[in-house]
């Protein structure tokens, strides 16, 4: 009896380690925590993994809080930039077309080439920093565009080279700064390389705006002259007219000297031949001598006549 209990005891056993053991290969987790401390490791390495993956999410905030940076730095100076750019691009455009002066419109063209490249490098630069560029002009701008556009002639050439001037000396005193305390290496470099022709850009506009100040002052003094000189020709003329009256009323006398003719010839034929004398008086100074005379009066009332 006892040999065939040992044998059953021994089967069951053996079942239950083969369970056991079948049951542990279906669940390798819980053969690690059966074994203890070799499998208490196994999860670490999905731990370290994690540790991986947080690392990689600290990368990705470092690259947001530098792009923030830059937002804050050097966002402004870009945008501004991109602005400027392109009202300078449009501006030059009008000024080529509507200057009167050839310099005004070889510098509206200049404005066009030189800035167009800068803004295509902007661009670039805006691009790679995730920097979304305006595309229209601001109101401030697209303001001094209406203005300068309903222009023409000699006064848009004025007031194209006066703003010209006016926009670079910012343009100048922006860009000096951003090369000098920008905080983004490549923002900083754009600057730097931009500003020479910024500030050959300025010392043109001053020399072009200067030129056409002063066509336009010899213009206006041209004017002058030829209103003054035609103002003092009509004076003349009305002087020239009054004299000649003055002339003629010295003829009334002798007017006077023909009625006193008249006057003698009444009383004889003597009277009469003097009082002709004094009808001459109607024409000029010497009529005037003849008319005033009393001989004529006197012989018309002599005894001759009677």
């Amino acid at each position: 009896m006892q040999a065939p209990l040992r044998k059953t005891a021994l089967s069951v056993a053996l079942l239950s380690v083969g369970l056991a053991m079948s049951a542990m290969a279906q669940n390798p987790g819980s053969q690690g925590t059966t074994s203890g401390g070799t499998s208490s490791t196994a999860p670490r390495p999905a731990t370290g993994a994690t540790s991986t993956t947080g690392a990689s999410s600290t990368t990705g905030t470092a690259s947001r809080s530098a792009s923030d940076s830059l937002a804050r730095a050097d966002r402004k100076f870009i945008e501004d930039a991109a602005r400027g750019g392109m009202a300078e691009v449009q501006l030059g455009q009008l000024a080529a077309q509507k200057a009167q002066s050839s310099e005004v419109k070889q510098f509206g063209q200049k404005m066009v080439d030189d800035h167009g490249k800068a803004n295509d490098q902007l661009k670039s630069i805006a691009s790679s920093k995730n920097v979304t560029l305006p595309t229209d002009l601001d109101r401030a701008h697209k303001r001094d565009y209406d203005r300068l556009s309903k222009l023409s002639g000699a006064e848009f050439d004025r007031e194209y080279m006066k703003h010209m001037v006016s926009d670079h000396k910012k343009d100048v005193s922006d860009f000096r700064k951003e090369a000098k305390s920008g905080k983004d290496t490549e923002v900083k470099n754009f600057a730097s390389t931009t500003l020479p022709t910024l500030e050959q850009h300025l010392q043109m506009a001053q020399q072009a705006d200067a030129a056409v100040r002063s066509a336009s002052r010899g213009s206006n003094t041209a004017r002058t002259s030829s209103g003054t000189t035609s103002g003092m020709s009509s004076g003349t003329s009305g002087s020239t007219s009054g004299t000649t009256g003055t002339s003629g009323s010295t003829g009334t006398s002798g007017s006077t000297g023909t009625t006193s003719g008249t006057s003698g010839s009444t009383s004889g034929t003597s009277g009469m031949s003097s009082g002709t004398s004094g009808t001459s008086g109607t024409s000029g100074t010497s009529g005037t001598k003849s008319g005033s005379a009393t001989s004529g009066t006197s012989t018309g009332t002599g005894t001759a006549g009677k």
